[in-house]
């Protein structure tokens, strides 16, 4: 008898779907809480421990508590892989969100796929989800969406001549993709391509050779602090060609880095930075609401790049509701067929073939003046 009884028990156990408890679901994060991408996964942090304190209550997710479980890869795609697995497989979560960097997302997505749980990155790269992968989503716009605004902006002012520098990471490289198949498709020509490396401190080689070139307007892709430095380069230079920067420098630890450098530079970024400067409606409300309560809670407000987590967490939040459940199959399954949401990015429209749903109306165009985002009409 004590048998059957044992076997009836194992077999509860084993029919337990990974990432949950009796009424806990489980969502697994990593991010580069420490190290170069700090201020990219400091505030990603913040707001998924903001956000799980509201959703538990509120009634969690799908009606279950959720419990955050933040791993920090110290942005290193070596730990970043090794968190994952640990996820996976010890924690046994329902899903997956980040990694805050593009290089870390890519190394990672297939394990998350593999095991048959959703991952929703918070990174930017088009290739995550291009092409499709079944189980893989992300919440910042796509290089190519930023590309066209920055092109669409440069086209307006007559240019036609344009340089690129890019940074030699899995960002810069995916971005510096997109430029160069994007420019000549929109009747400019690409004058210069040059790259600079994560680390580097001086980019004046680079720069120098652009200006040889004989470009009307400079795009610089990457994220801090290597953007910063081009900055301050171009201006020690005397430099005078107008510079785009990507959505990869859209927190105020740019301007911070680049100081009086920054003034003039131009880049599409998420509304978020500038909710002050929008008009009233649901959006501004949405945004200014969360921009409060994180200020209260950490003492400063959010960046662009704690959006996407709470677009990751709230997405997740609204699969469960769609599917009916939150098992990883049903994450993913509500994930895919969500339509018309609208979160701290943008409108995000899921489909079979489309993981990332947004358009260019989830950017705004801002050029940095007096030290701050202004959004320009």
């Amino acid at each position: 008898m004590a048998w059957r009884i044992l076997a009836a028990l194992m077999l509860v156990v084993s029919s337990v779907s990974p990432g949950l408890a009796a009424d806990t679901v489980k969502i697994g994060a990593v991010l580069s809480v420490t190290g170069p991408a700090s201020f990219l996964g400091e505030p990603e942090k913040n707001t998924l421990l903001l956000l799980q304190d509201q959703l538990n209550a509120q009634g969690g997710i799908g009606g279950k508590k959720v419990e955050v479980i933040i791993y920090d890869d110290e942005t290193d795609v070596n730990k970043a892989v090794l968190a994952t697995e640990k996820l996976l497989k010890k924690d046994q979560v329902a899903a997956v969100v980040g990694p805050t960097t593009s290089g870390n997302t890519l190394a990672i997505m297939g394990k998350v796929a593999d095991a048959k749980a959703p991952l929703v990155s918070m990174s930017a790269a088009e290739k995550i989800v291009n092409p499709v992968n079944p189980w893989v989503f992300k919440t910042p716009q796509s290089d190519r969406l930023a590309v066209g605004k920055i092109l669409s902006h440069a086209k307006a002012q007559g240019y036609k001549k344009i340089a690129i520098l890019t940074v030699s990471d899995g960002f810069g490289q995916a971005g510096r993709e997109v430029l160069k198949e994007m420019i000549p498709t929109a009747g400019m020509e690409l004058s210069a391509d040059e790259v600079f490396g994560p680390k580097d401190t001086d980019m004046t080689a680079q720069l120098t050779k652009i200006a040889g070139s004989g470009p009307q307007a400079v795009i610089c892709w990457g994220t801090n602090p290597g953007p910063a430095v081009v900055a301050m380069n171009r201006m020690q230079l005397g430099m005078r060609t107008p510079l785009y920067m990507s959505h990869g420098v859209a927190s105020d630890k740019f301007i911070d880095l680049a100081k009086q450098a920054a003034e003039g530079i131009i880049l599409p970024a998420s509304w978020l930075i500038v909710a002050d400067q929008m008009p009233d409606g649901p959006f501004k409300n949405l945004l200014t609401t969360y921009r409060a309560e994180y200020t209260k809670k950490f003492g400063t407000p959010p960046s662009a790049f704690g959006g996407y987590a709470w677009d990751a967490l709230m997405l997740l939040n609204e699969a469960a509701k769609i599917s009916g459940n939150s098992t990883p199959q049903g994450l993913r399954d509500g994930l895919e067929k969500v339509k018309g949401f609208q979160s701290a990015t943008g409108v995000f429209t899921f489909t079979e073939k489309d993981h990332n749903g947004l358009d260019e109306s989830s950017f705004a165009m801002v050029k940095i003046e007096g030290g701050k985002f202004v959004l320009m009409k």
